[in-house]
């Protein structure tokens, strides 16, 4: 049993973890095995993401001033937490792929950038390009007029040469 002293570093570390943090994904992990675990632990983690297994009721807690709050009807039963303050799409992507392999993992629901969003939808969010691609993306459309008005100018100048150099080669013909 843990001493009130312990239950209160808990919640402060939670608060200090999670609180910031404006993507949280709750995850049931129960019939996952430990080797199972780990390998989800270091894929988070991959993802420039954390992991922790929270009690419930210590984690309504610290999260009270949180918006992961208005999750509250989620945590019932065995929940783990996978959470960052940066990219949702990424841990989407590696808690989809690991939910692929391992069928007892099920998302309870997630917290994308303040808004709560339902379990049936996390596999939407993890189709959905990175930032990085999106960013590479709108570089090459940005880039496209630009190439082709290059390419356009090129060919006047290309064309003007070849007319300049018949010109010459006439004259030096007739000359």
């Amino acid at each position: 049993m843990k001493t009130r002293a312990q239950k209160a570093e808990e919640i402060s570390e939670l608060t200090q973890e999670i609180g910031k943090a404006s993507n949280a994904f709750l995850i049931d992990f129960k019939g996952i095995t430990v080797p199972q675990v780990t390998e989800l632990r270091k894929q988070v983690r991959e993802a420039k993401s954390g992991y922790v297994v929270v009690k419930n009721t210590l984690a309504l807690l610290a999260l009270k001033d949180s918006p992961i709050v208005a999750m509250r009807e989620q945590f019932s039963g065995p929940t783990a937490i996978a959470f960052n303050a940066t990219d949702a799409v990424v841990l989407a992507k590696a808690l989809t792929k690991f939910a692929k392999d391992v069928p007892a993992v099920r998302f309870k629901g997630a917290l994308l950038n303040g808004q709560v969003v339902p379990a049936e939808q996390i596999q939407a969010i993890a189709s959905l390009p990175t930032r990085e691609e999106l960013v590479a993306k709108l570089l090459f459309l940005l880039q496209s007029p630009i190439r082709g008005l290059v390419t356009v100018l090129q060919g006047n100048i290309r064309n003007l040469a070849v007319v300049l150099d018949q010109i010459g080669k006439q004259r030096s013909t007739t000359a």
